[in-house]
């Protein structure tokens, strides 16, 4: 079914890292069979980062092979350096990402590198890529991470994120996305930011918006997003996630509630929001404690509700 708007799921992985709970394996695979069956067709399942650091993503592989059984999903990973993308190469991820910090103080903490050694890591995992058949390539993006601002740096020039978006395009990457790492994004802010960076990498080399609803401006974000052509946003059951490596970076955009916006303004996800919101269960019983988040799960569907992916079922 044709969608307007991709909602891509990263719960799994931007979500389990940044709480203490371990989620047991079964109950990933339960929650991303769930998502797959509801209408998610991309979910970001974990990283492949070393246990000790993040022990919440240690079975990233297991889940990795599970998801890659659920028709029409695109698995997706993200990596920090040429190993993890051997790994991810290994377990057969469809789409793998790196973050490369706008904020030089926010690389140094979040994967110990510098810009000049994320580039090199970069360039190595797009020749590895490249080494391997074409159909059986997966999609490298480079994310921009903390493009908006930085809880450690405070304010990130624009000009420094539209430079380092051309130097991913450059070391390799098929596509760049704008990340707003610790919720400092404004309106304003991002649709001047996409439109800087679109032109820069080129229109097909934007990937899209991983935004975060720290200062409850996600969801005025995502809008700004749509009246500069964005297709495609970055969300988290629950709302949750954020980074354990900057701090006060709380409170990713809620999948529920912007699936919920998306359909109600006639913009299809091709997700069905009641069977979205049901998962909602499998994941409060895997991590009991773990606060959820969301207006539309509380409130519930409207009377007389009528998403735009259902009408199209209807026709």
């Amino acid at each position: 079914m044709p969608i307007d708007i991709l909602v891509s799921e990263v719960g799994p992985r931007d979500g389990l890292q940044s709480i203490d709970s371990i989620m047991p394996l079964e109950a990933k695979k339960s929650w991303i069979s769930a998502e797959a069956a509801a209408g998610v067709s991309e979910i970001e399942v974990g990283s492949f980062v070393p246990a000790k650091l993040l022990p919440q993503l240690a079975d990233t592989a297991e889940v990795v092979a599970h998801a890659r059984t659920l028709p029409g999903l695109t698995v997706a990973v993200l990596v920090p350096n040429l190993r993890g993308a051997q790994a991810a190469l290994a377990a057969g991820a469809h789409k793998i990402t790196i973050p490369l910090s706008v904020s030089e103080t926010h690389s140094l903490k979040n994967v110990r590198r510098t810009h000049v050694q994320m580039l090199e890591e970069t360039r190595a995992i797009a020749a590895l890529i490249r080494s391997v058949p074409a159909a059986n390539r997966p999609k490298f993006e480079g994310g921009l991470s903390t493009a908006f601002g930085c809880t450690l740096e405070g304010p990130i020039p624009a000009d420094r994120v539209v430079e380092l978006g051309v130097a991913l395009m450059e070391a390799g990457c098929d596509e760049v996305g704008l990340s707003d790492t610790t919720g400092y994004a404004n309106p304003a802010q991002v649709k001047d930011l996409v439109t800087r960076v679109r032109a820069a990498v080129g229109e097909g080399a934007f990937a899209g918006l991983h935004l975060h609803n720290t200062r409850g401006l996600g969801l005025a974000n995502v809008l700004a997003g749509l009246e500069v052509d964005v297709t495609t946003f970055d969300s988290s059951l629950g709302g949750l996630g954020g980074c354990p490596f900057a701090p006060g970076a709380s409170g990713n955009i809620v999948t529920e509630d912007l699936v919920f916006l998306l359909e109600s303004m006639g913009l299809r996800t091709g997700i069905d929001l009641s069977r979205l919101l049901a998962v909602r269960r499998i994941v409060a019983e895997a991590v009991p404690g773990e606060e959820l988040y969301g207006f539309t799960p509380d409130a519930g569907l409207p009377l007389g509700f009528q998403p735009a992916t259902q009408e199209v079922d209807a026709a």
